[in-house]
C-alpha cells in the first residue's frame, strides 16, 4: 500500500481556499484513490465517496472541490476496472469484490471515515458497514438491497451480459434526447458523463444481476450512527420512492429532491450544489 503525492494546488472559485490534490494508490489491490484536501489540516471527519456502476471519481469531482474549500478532505475511490484502477476481466468482478474495494479504502482512512455512495456505490456502502466503523453514511440515490426489492423475473436477470457499458443504462443515444430526460444536466453535463462513461463494455454483468436478484443486507450489523438517505425526483434508475422506504427502513432522515436526476444529483453544473449544501448542514449538525 503507497501513497502518491502530486501536491497539486489548485484554488477554489467560491472561496478562494487552496486546495490540494493527491493520489492514494492501494497497490495489493489495484486501486486509485483520488484526493482533494485543504491546504491546512482541520478537525473535520474524512469523506470517502464510492461511484455506482461505470462510474469512476470522476462522478464526485465538483463534491471534493466543493468539501476540500471548506476545510473536508474528500477521497473518491476507483473500484477495480473502473477509470484510473487497475484493469480486471469484468466477468471475474461482483458485489463481493467491490465490496472488498470500499473495505480497502475505508480501512485506509480509518473508523473516522463518513461514507457517502451514489447508486451502486451506496448498496457497496451498507454491505461495507455491516464490517467496518465509520462516523456517520449517506446515501445518494442508492441501490436497495433484497429487503426492498420486487423480485424480477429470471429471464431480465439472465439477459444481463457478463460485461457491459453505457448503451445497457440507455446513455449511447443523442445528447438531446438524454437532456429531456435529464432536465437539471447542461449540454455540457450530458457530454461529459457521455464521454466518461466509457466507450466500450467494462462494467461488471454478474455484479447487476446480483442487484436485480437481491442482494441481502444485515441492518443488525450496521453501525448506529448519523445517517442520511437522499433521493431523486427524476430518477429512473433508483425511484424515490423505493429510496424513501429505505430510509425508513434504515431509520433515517430523508432528502428529496424532486428536480434531481439520478447524474444531476451529485454532478450536474447547477444542481449538484442543493444537494452538496444538504450533506454539508448534515456534517456540520453532527459535528463530523
Amino acid at each position: 500500500m503507497t501513497d502518491l503525492h502530486s501536491d497539486r494546488l489548485v484554488r477554489t472559485a467560491t472561496t478562494g481556499r487552496p486546495v490540494r490534490k493527491d493520489e492514494i494508490e492501494l497497490a495489493d489491490r489495484g486501486l486509485y484513490v483520488e484526493s482533494w484536501l485543504p491546504e491546512r489540516r482541520s478537525r473535520r471527519k474524512p469523506l470517502l465517496f464510492v461511484h455506482g456502476e461505470l462510474g469512476g471519481s470522476w462522478v464526485w469531482e465538483r463534491f471534493l472541490h466543493h468539501f476540500a474549500g471548506r476545510g473536508w478532505e474528500g477521497h473518491a475511490v476507483n473500484l477495480r476496472n473502473h477509470y484510473w484502477s487497475q484493469t480486471a476481466d469484468p466477468a471475474s468482478l461482483s458485489i463481493e469484490t467491490y465490496t472488498e474495494d470500499v473495505v480497502a479504502a475505508l480501512e485506509r482512512l480509518g473508523p473516522t471515515a463518513v461514507a457517502v455512495g451514489h447508486g451502486l456505490g451506496g448498496l457497496l456502502v451498507l454491505k461495507a458497514l455491516e464490517r467496518m466503523p465509520v462516523s456517520a453514511y449517506v446515501l445518494i440515490a442508492p441501490e436497495t438491497p433484497s429487503e426492498l426489492r420486487e423480485p424480477v423475473r429470471p429471464h431480465v436477470v439472465r439477459d444481463i451480459p457478463d460485461a457491459y457499458g453505457k448503451g445497457e443504462i440507455g446513455w449511447s443515444t443523442l445528447p438531446e434526447m438524454l437532456l429531456r430526460e435529464h432536465r437539471d444536466l447542461t449540454l455540457a453535463d450530458v457530454l461529459r458523463v457521455q464521454h466518461l462513461l466509457g466507450q466500450k463494455p467494462f462494467e461488471s454483468g454478474r455484479a447487476k444481476r446480483q442487484v436485480l436478484a437481491g442482494v441481502s443486507v444485515d441492518k443488525g450489523a450496521l453501525p448506529d450512527v448519523p445517517r442520511l438517505v437522499i433521493g431523486g425526483g427524476l430518477d429512473r434508475y433508483s425511484p424515490e420512492p423505493d429510496v424513501e422506504r429505505l430510509a425508513e427502513w434504515l431509520g433515517a432522515p430523508y432528502e428529496p429532491f424532486g428536480a434531481h436526476s439520478h447524474f444531476g444529483l451529485v454532478l450536474g453544473e447547477q444542481s449538484y450544489l442543493q444537494v452538496a449544501e444538504t450533506l454539508r448542514s448534515f456534517l456540520e449538525s453532527h459535528r463530523l
